[in-house]
């Protein structure tokens, strides 16, 4: 009698043994297909949040917790580690910046509108040099906008990458929001209210506008 191929033997014993099962494997386009789903499956949920939340709850309660931007620096000036739980909001991870909701006005010094990433430097103490920069968009950096508010918590999404797709959700909603001027901003007098986050004291100031008036 011809001998049983020593494969197939093996292939029996498995399939007789108890609990086992096949597994498929997913192929490259099924695979494709379900990262795809869950793109979209993150866009349509931080829409909904921003919906729910942007105006009813981040706006106020940056209008709310908005310290002026002298006031601020002098809180600054006792250490970041004593402002921050006293005005300011601690991003997710070790070692993350403090978020810091501030408002105030300040001379132009120094503008680009040509650029994605607007910007407009600012004098606000009157000393003639620029102390602070805001940001316009609509290219914005960090994630103070959605690191100021206790309400956005790592915890709740699914990993790093939909977290980070709400802070550009959130940057996105401000600065297409923003009215600005055509023309040469540098002279003018702004009032602005937005976030900034440190991770040192004397780190330089970069904010996120989300209010903007420019003097005529």
């Amino acid at each position: 009698m011809p001998r049983t191929p020593y494969a197939f033997l093996c292939l029996v014993a498995l399939l007789a043994m108890p609990g086992c099962k096949i597994i498929k494997t997913a192929d490259e386009g099924e695979a494709g297909a379900a990262a795809q789903a869950g793109e979209a499956g993150d866009e349509g949920r931080i829409a909904a949040l921003l919906e729910k939340t942007y105006d009813s709850e981040l706006l106020p309660l940056i209008a709310e917790k908005a310290q002026a931007t002298g006031d601020l620096r002098s809180a600054l000036a006792g250490g970041l580690e004593a402002a921050g739980p006293s005005f300011g909001n601690r991003g997710s991870g070790e070692g993350a910046a403090w978020n810091f909701a501030v408002k105030g006005e300040g001379k132009v010094v120094e503008a680009n509108l040509t650029s994605r990433a607007r910007k407009a430097v600012l004098d606000t103490d009157g000393d003639g040099k620029a102390d602070l920069t805001l940001q316009l968009g609509p290219v914005i950096k960090g994630s103070s906008l959605r690191d100021v508010a206790p309400f956005y918590r790592f915890g709740d999404f699914r990993d790093q990458i939909e977290f980070a797709k709400l802070a550009r959700a959130l940057n996105d909603r401000a600065s297409a929001a923003l009215v600005v001027p055509e023309g040469e901003l540098a002279g003018k007098s702004v009032s602005f209210t937005g976030t900034v986050d440190l991770k040192a004291a004397t780190d330089p100031w970069l904010v996120t506008v989300v209010s903007l008036s420019v003097a005529p």
